[in-house]
């Protein structure tokens, strides 16, 4: 399903470690209050990667409420950047790219204007 998604505006990834414990609630207030961004923004994923990188959690606002999406892979571990505490927004081939445990952040460009960092 992840794999085939194509209907999301924006894609962030939560660089560096994200506590999984988090639920709905506690993964809202981090992308509101850590990255600055609106959690209610809708059709916008948000990902996260916990202390180890076979699994994701994903967090979409649908307009009437959250969807939360849990991904672990059986073989393998995603290429996760975990040299920041920001979010960096990334693009739909960049999003497979992640999901085939491909590295999806290389040399980002940092836009000083706002707390994400859109890469190229």
């Amino acid at each position: 399903m992840l794999q085939e998604s194509n209907c999301f505006q924006k894609i962030y990834i939560a660089c560096g470690k994200t506590d999984l414990r988090k639920g709905i609630d506690g993964l809202a207030e981090l992308v509101k209050h850590q990255f600055q961004l609106e959690p209610y923004q809708k059709n916008v994923l948000f990902l996260f990667c916990g202390t180890r990188s076979d699994r994701i959690k994903g967090l979409v606002w649908e307009g009437d409420g959250y969807l939360l999406l849990y991904k672990r892979v059986a073989d393998g571990r995603f290429r996760w950047p975990r040299n920041s505490a920001e979010a960096a927004q990334i693009t739909q081939e960049q999003y497979l790219r992640l999901l085939e445990g491909l590295e999806v952040i290389e040399t980002p460009a940092i836009r000083k204007d706002v707390k994400y960092r859109e890469v190229l």
